[in-house]
């Protein structure tokens, strides 16, 4: 069945789960490969801004379906680690789209996380790539957080601006998707070196009436 109509045809809170249920697919190892989730997603959008239902609850069901998606991949790779590339369907991928998305993973940490949410093939790849890696869950499950939600985000919102010209969106999803990207990526990076800056500083010197102490010519007043 083509993916539009089917979407269009639910009603109700199972529009709901199956927006989420394609913001799933669209993370998971290998699903991403298969399901037009995204396409999904933007139609999802497009059928709140025409008031058929609540942007926020779709958004919310499309983070939590991202997020859900990327820890099955995770743990997908964790649990097979290298012999997933090996696999038929690992196979199928190609070693070229597994190096790049591997190579990723090696250079950028738990960035990769957030930056490959970004880009379609390595959607899919990536989170299966850092449980290969063994990848800590805690440094994934944040990043996996902050990528699901500005992305699931990003394509909802762009479906409910373009409303029923939703598929001539789908060609402006790619640039648009790579400035919020650029842009979310920069703010989350700052954010994280400024609070890196603030611990290698430590507290400013106080006394014990909480007031800051002045230190002059090695005096303490």
């Amino acid at each position: 069945m083509d993916i539009t109509t089917y979407v269009q045809g639910l009603t109700g809170p199972a529009v709901y789960a199956a927006i989420g249920g394609f913001a799933f697919a669209e993370s998971a190892a290998f699903l991403g490969l298969l399901v037009p989730g995204e396409t999904a997603m933007l139609l999802g959008g497009a059928l709140a801004g025409l008031g058929q239902v609540s942007l926020p609850v779709m958004i919310l069901a499309a983070i939590t379906g991202a997020v859900l998606g990327d820890l099955a991949g995770y743990g997908v790779g964790w649990r097979f680690g290298p012999a997933l590339r090996h696999s038929r369907m690992g196979r199928r991928v190609g070693d070229p789209a597994w190096t790049r998305a591997e190579d990723l993973v090696r250079r950028r940490g738990p960035l990769a996380v957030f930056l490959g949410r970004w880009v379609g093939m390595l959607r899919a790849l990536v989170p299966a790539a850092a449980g290969v890696t063994r990848m800590p869950l805690g440094r994934f499950l944040t990043w996996n957080v902050l990528g699901g939600a500005s992305w699931a985000t990003t394509v909802l919102v762009l479906g409910y601006l373009a409303g029923s010209s939703w598929s001539t969106a789908q060609g402006w999803l790619g640039t648009w998707a790579v400035v919020t990207g650029t842009f979310t990526t920069l703010t989350v990076v700052a954010v994280v070196l400024r609070v890196r800056r603030r611990r290698t500083r430590g507290p400013d010197p106080l006394d014990v009436t909480g007031q800051p102490r002045l230190v002059t010519s090695g005096v303490v007043s």
